[in-house]
Parts: structure tokens; sequence; C-alpha cells
């Protein structure tokens, strides 16, 4: 739409009409057109090349080489003043009516300086931030990756960073080993102490290893609950351990990280260890609490009850076992067998799975296997069967049932051994109310149970009621089970419920009141009845055991508040009142794992006993998973430097 000199709007065919009523007959228009121009220039008719452009205005003659426009626009700007005004207009209005009701808005491009575009390819300097900040990145793909450090000698890593950023010139390997390395090594570290030199008390999970070079290794996990009641885990170290595996080398190598980390005995619950010798007599000679690993000793335990089969019974089930190893080995070796398996199971309308190898030290890998021997029984028995070589491994009826009665004992045991070995929240509160489960439930006679069944059942809860009946034990599990609000007193003997309780009301007495100190002591050390105390005995209290000859560490020791609060310290009577009424409250499961979130935790006296009986978990699987990884990158290439794990 436009408008003419009075005003009124005209269409663009009426002002292209009228436009062209001016221009003179003998001009021709402009052959494919399009710009909006040349409405008002031409070409004489004799002129079949359309070379000269004449204005229909003027009749000048104005240059348009090769049907340049540039000069056309310019000539009607400077000579035909309102023509322009109009052919401006238009091409707003076709603008708007192409974009929409938004105004178009005109595009502005800038040129680059000369110092801008050499900057653009000169490389970062090495100490520009920019270029430590790739540098740091790059470190931390290698470090968190468990990547081995010679990838920053690979030309297609090195091509992907200059395609990231022309400017980064990435260092050499050497300088990644002894620099960034170590620096960011250095920077976690502080933070991590920084973080575990505020926590009150702590516990460790830790464990030795040895890699594919047969280098030994200890790795040590620190465990605590932060001041946001935030349950945490950090590996202190996964250090090159070359001593002999004695308990006093042990021992010693566990002073030693606590010396490095700032941290002090006095601090320290428990520690979480597997059922090896040389762990427990290390923590023996240290005189530190011991929680034995769940995830090692229901494996024992299933070792065990396996070995104490009876002798028919016990060879074939080795002899079952074994033929299900072989048959696994078989179509592990054979491309040709693998193929012919999963067409089987395509037939056969089977999952396409593949079948699964023990592995000695994975826990549960052998009810893995043989519940997928199971599982794809027939597409097996039809691959064997069309295999002369393999026919012999066939199993029989008899090694089937074998396997079905096997797996119907240990199947359900499965599912606690991966439960209890989280880190991200309590698990030590659920050994008591588990092994409950395992008595009355999981592993107790049922229906259609075979013999053999039945056998090996009754064996595992033999093995693991014997191993957690020691008074030690028991003291843990039930003070951990006591301050979980879903659990409570529930799965603690009759027995046992008035010592835990004194022991409670004691424990948080002597946290909150140093000078208690003694009274509490007393009472964390059941009295034996052939030993007799040298020491009087505590008269004070006639609730409290008479304390033994030797008075060991406990809990209750290791987490005195430091005296000179200004708020009145809480009685012994209002400790056990609160704790009776914290009993009474119906057990509820809360969405949070930790079992207490104190409104106000400068007067709660459950606040720090809920804290250093929670913090510690029940197995040590989270030491092990560090460990095939670091053997794998220091295997597949060798960088020269070994991590000590706060990374």
């Amino acid at each position: 739409m436009e408008e003419d000199s009075s005003g009124k709007v005209l269409s663009q065919s009426q002002w292209t009409h009228t436009q062209s009523q001016e221009a003179p007959i003998e001009l021709v228009p402009k052959r494919g057109g399009t710009s909006v121009v040349w409405l008002h220039f031409g070409f004489n008719g004799s002129d079949t090349e359309q070379k000269t452009a004449v204005c229909k205005l003027c009749h000048k003659v104005v240059p348009s080489p090769d049907a340049n426009t540039t000069n056309l626009f310019y000539h009607l700007q400077k000579k035909h003043e309102r023509e322009y005004t109009d052919i401006q207009k238009f091409r707003l209005s076709k603008e708007r009516s192409e974009t929409g009701p938004c105004r178009a808005k005109k595009r502005y491009y800038t040129q680059r300086s000369l110092q801008e575009s050499f900057a653009r390819g000169t490389p970062y300097d090495k100490n520009s931030r920019r270029h430590q900040q790739l540098s740091d990145g790059v470190t931390r793909l290698i470090c968190k990756g468990g990547l081995p450090i010679e990838l920053v000698d690979k030309p297609v890593f090195r091509e992907l960073m200059e395609l990231a950023d022309p400017r980064y010139i990435m260092p050499s390997r050497k300088h990644f080993t002894r620099v960034e390395v170590p620096r960011l090594y250095a920077e976690r570290r502080t933070e991590v102490a920084r973080e575990i030199n505020r926590v009150a008390h702590y516990s460790l999970t830790t464990d030795l290893w040895t890699s594919r070079q047969t280098e030994p290794y200890m790795c040590i996990t620190i465990h605590f609950i932060d001041n946001d009641w935030t349950l945490c885990s950090r590996c202190l170290q996964t250090a090159y351990f070359p001593q002999d595996h004695t308990g006093a080398m042990i021992a010693q190598g566990l002073t030693d990280a606590l010396e490095s980390w700032g941290l002090e005995e006095n601090q320290l619950v428990c520690v979480t260890t597997d059922n090896a010798t040389n762990n427990i007599s290390a923590l023996e000679q240290l005189e530190w609490e011991r929680l034995q690993c769940f995830g090692h000793r229901l494996q024992r335990a299933i070792d065990a009850a396996l070995r104490t089969l009876a002798a028919p019974k016990k060879q074939a089930v080795e002899r079952a076992v074994g033929i299900c190893k072989k048959v696994v080995s078989a179509f592990s070796n054979s491309t040709k067998r693998k193929h012919s398996l999963a067409k089987a199971q395509a037939a056969l309308g089977l999952p396409f799975h593949q079948l699964i190898t023990e592995t000695p030290t994975r826990w549960s890998s052998r009810q893995h296997m043989i519940a997928r021997f199971l599982e794809q029984e027939k597409a097996l028995s039809q691959v064997l069967l069309a295999d002369k070589k393999a026919r012999h491994l066939v199993p029989s009826w008899q090694d089937m049932a074998l396997l079905e009665s096997v797996s119907k004992a240990l199947g359900p045991l499965v599912e606690f051994t991966d439960a209890l070995s989280g880190e991200m929240y309590v698990s030590v509160s659920f050994l008591k109310p588990v092994l409950h489960l395992f008595n009355n439930e999981v592993l107790s006679r049922q229906d259609g149970d075979t013999e053999l069944t039945e056998a090996i059942r009754e064996g595992i809860l033999n093995y693991l009621n014997e191993k957690y009946d020691d008074e030690p034990t028991n003291n843990i599990l039930d003070m951990a089970t006591l301050v979980d609000p879903r659990f409570k007193l529930a799965y603690t003997k009759e027995d046992r419920v008035e010592f835990i309780k004194t022991r409670a009301a004691a424990e948080m007495e002597g946290m909150l009141a140093p000078e208690h100190a003694p009274a509490a002591l007393a009472c964390l050390q059941t009295p034996l009845p052939t030993e007799t105390a040298h020491s009087p005995p505590a008269e004070s209290d006639p609730e409290l055991p008479h304390p033994t000859k030797k008075i060991k560490k406990s809990l209750g020791s290791y987490f005195r508040k430091a005296a000179g609060s200004t708020q009145p310290q809480p009685t012994r009577a209002s400790i056990e009142l609160e704790l009776n009424m914290y009993l009474q409250v119906q057990s509820w499961f809360p969405a949070r794992p930790l079992p207490f979130q104190p409104t106000d935790r400068e007067t709660d006296t459950r606040d720090s006993h809920n804290k250093h009986l929670e913090l510690f978990p029940s197995t040590s699987v989270i030491n092990e998973p560090g460990y095939p990884q670091s053997s794998r990158v220091s295997l597949d290439a060798r960088s020269g430097f070994v991590t000590n794990g706060a990374l």
C-alpha cells in the first residue's frame, strides 16, 4: 500500500499504474526484474541486451552494470526525492507484511578490528584463567572418569580439544602427571580435611585389595553426619601398601592414616571390615570397636551351609554346580554357540540374556549364575543337543532339581545383600530387623521345600545366629536399633531391654555432662560373672551395673561435649523421662533415612547420641568399587602417578 501526493492510499497495482503513465512509451521494462526500482527505469527497444538503463522520469541514462540497482536508487534519491520516498515506503510495508505485526529490525554488521582478529588466532597464555579452566577440566575428566593420563597424548583427543577451543594448546602428559593431578588432589584434600575437621564423631570402613599387577592397596573411607543431618562418605585414601598384611602392620597403617588427616581416635565410633583374621587382629590391637561386614558374613554363611551338608547331598550339589560352570564356560568361549543360543531364545520366546559367570570375589555371583542357568535351561539344552562335542554337558533332571532347590534357598538373600550395601542411607539399624526376618520368614520352613532347601536355610541361620550372638556386636546393634524411630526396642531381647535403656541414658548423660563421665563409663561394660571389680561399685546410682576389672573404651566415652555451656545440663531423671517418651511414641517410617531432625539441636539430648550411633554402615562394600577401576587404569596405561584417594 502506498500514498499519492494528496495523501490518498493506493494499492500496489494502482500505484504502479500511476507511475507507469509518466514513463515514455518507447522504454521497455527490465526482463526478470524483481526490484521495485525498475518501476522508474527501462530500456530502449533497440537495446536487446538491456545494458543501458534509462530513467522514465528524466530520460537520463544511468549506468547499471550487470543489472546492479545501487546506481538506480542513488539516482532517484538525488534527482527524484518524492519517488525515492515512495519506494522506501513500499519496501517498508512489504517487510512488515512478511514479518508480521512486529517491526522489522535492521541488521547491523560490524567488522572486527585487526587486534580482535589476531587475538582469535593467538593461543591462550599458560597463566591465563581460560587456559587453567580447560586444563582443570581435562584433569577432572581423567581423575573422576578413571581414565589413563596417556589420554592427553592421543591425537584424537587433541583434535577434539582443538575443535572445542582452537586457542587452547593442551599441555603434555608430563605436565598433567606432575602439576595438574597433584594440584587437584591437594585442592580436594584441603576441602575434605576442612569438612571432616568439623565433625564431632565418625566411623570408618577399610579393606585391602590386590591389583592385576599384584600390587597391594589399602582403602579407608570415613562416614559422618554433617550439621544438616546428611549422611556423608569420603574416601580418605587408596594408598599403596607394600608391607606384610599382618595385624600389626594394618594397625600401623590405620593409625598413620588418621594422623595424616588430623583425626582423633577418641572421636572414632566404629570400624566396619570384612572377616579377615588380620583385620580382626589389627582392630583388637588398637582396641577399636569393630562391626563385621554383613555382606561378607552372609557369604560365609552360605559357603558354610553348603560345606556342612551331608556327604551325598554335598557331592550331588557340587556336581550340579560344576556342570553349570562348564556350560557357562562352553558358551562364553564359543561365538558359534552364542549365535545358536540367540536363535534358540527367539524360537522359545525366552529373554535375550547372556549367561553369568561365577566370580568368587563377587557376592551372590553363584546365585546369579544358577538363576540365569535355570531361566535359559530349555535353550541351552537345545543348543547342546545339536552339538556333538557338547552333548555330555546337557544337565539331567536330577541336576536341575538340585539347582532349583539351591536357587530357592539362596534367591531371597540377594536383595538383602544389595540393600544393606548402600552408603547414602542408614543401614546398621537394619541388621537386627533383617536377622529377625531371616529367622521368622525368609529362611523359615515353608510348604513345598525340599530337604536340600531346608538344610541350606538351616545351615545359614545357625551360622548367622552364632556369629551375631556375641556381646559387643549385640550392644552396637541394639543401641543403633534403639535410636531408629522405625524399630526402637522391637527387635531387642526382653532380658536386654532394661540394660539397653540404662546404657542409652548413661551415654546421653556422659555426652552432655563430662563431669559424669566415670559413672557413664561404668554402665557401658557388661559385668562378667567370673570377674570381680577392684573399683568400688557405682552406689550413687543403683540402676547402673557395677564396673568390671577393666573398663574398655565405649561409644559413650568417645563423644563428650566440651564443658562451659551456659545452658543448664539435663539431669538423669529428665534424660530418662525423654527416653521413655521417645519409646512410647508410635514407630514411624520417615522419608529421610536418618532417624531424627531435631528442631533445637542445642537442647535435644538425643542429637549427638543419634548421630554417632547411626553414622556407620553395615557393610564394607563402599571400599571395593575403587579397586577394580584403579587396577584397570594402572594396567591399561602406566600413568606414573598414584592418587591417594581424596579425588
